[in-house]
């Protein structure tokens, strides 16, 4: 049974193993059985369905999807968590590996697995980008700083839009599911988290396309010509690129959306 949904039960685990949520890892542990059990519902596994989680911290999450039936494999970084875990994972089918996220091997996942986690803070941007160019997680259920989930479906020209936005527009659709209160967790974070739903559409993983749209993006002021050049396109070619797509010669890349990049990385690569 997982009892660590309360502040008091958290901190007396904590203080009994000598330990304190280290900032720099972003350990912010959730403690909310209500909304424990809508991130369970949310990923819904399957009997036996492997499911990966990033940042189990205290083993909540962890212990909760192992009790719904599924095969969790979970990947922690701080191995000062590894006595505390031994204790709270006791008698689950969990295997617990003390690695970097950021330098894991996602090669080795079946795929079509799930991916579930309330993210570490300091590492969701780029982990989430990577496991979706992985293309081995067919859904992937994260809980999020507000404003990093807000950046996965910002909408063209608004500030939010940006190179994740289009890295999860290549690859998946989303769907915000709530937003959950600092005081859900404890510590309690300054910003609010959202729970996110990313269903993956198979697009593999295009590196021309995502190098033609950093370079866009390199001086955001600037025109996606100017960038582009400055990346050593001909201007000759973006102008005309650009003219086949019925774009202005002064858009900024902010403006384009997945399908406009797409076209312009197919023109300029012909």
């Amino acid at each position: 049974m997982n009892t660590l949904t309360s502040p008091s039960t958290v901190r007396e685990l904590l203080e009994r193993h000598g330990l304190a949520a280290d900032k720099r890892l972003g350990q912010n542990f959730l403690v909310d059985a209500g909304l424990l059990g809508l991130i369970v519902r949310t990923a819904a596994p399957a009997p036996g369905q492997p499911v990966w989680e990033v940042g189990p911290g205290l083993g909540t999450l962890t212990r909760a999807l192992a009790e719904a039936g599924a095969r969790v494999n979970a990947i922690e970084k701080d191995e000062r968590l590894r006595p505390l875990l031994a204790e709270t994972l006791a008698g689950t089918n969990v295997n617990l590996e003390f690695a970097d996220a950021l330098e894991y091997n996602w090669s080795v996942v079946p795929p079509g697995s799930l991916f579930v986690s309330n993210l570490p803070y300091n590492v969701a941007t780029p982990l989430l980008s990577e496991l979706l160019r992985s293309g081995r997680f067919a859904r992937l259920v994260v809980l999020l700083q507000r404003e990093v989930a807000e950046r996965l479906a910002a909408a063209p020209g608004t500030p939010a839009y940006g190179l994740l936005t289009l890295r999860v527009a290549h690859h998946a659709r989303v769907r915000k599911v709530r937003d959950f209160p600092p005081q859900a967790f404890f510590p309690k974070p300054k910003v609010t988290s959202t729970l996110v739903e990313l269903e993956h559409r198979g697009t593999p993983d295009d590196p021309e396309l995502f190098r033609l749209i950093e370079a866009g993006f390199a001086q955001r002021r600037k025109t996606l010509r100017k960038n582009l050049e400055q990346a050593g396109w001909p201007r000759a070619k973006v102008l005309a690129a650009l003219d086949e797509l019925g774009l202005d010669a002064r858009v900024r890349a902010e403006r384009l959306g997945i399908e406009e990049f797409t076209r312009l990385s197919e023109l300029l690569h012909s």
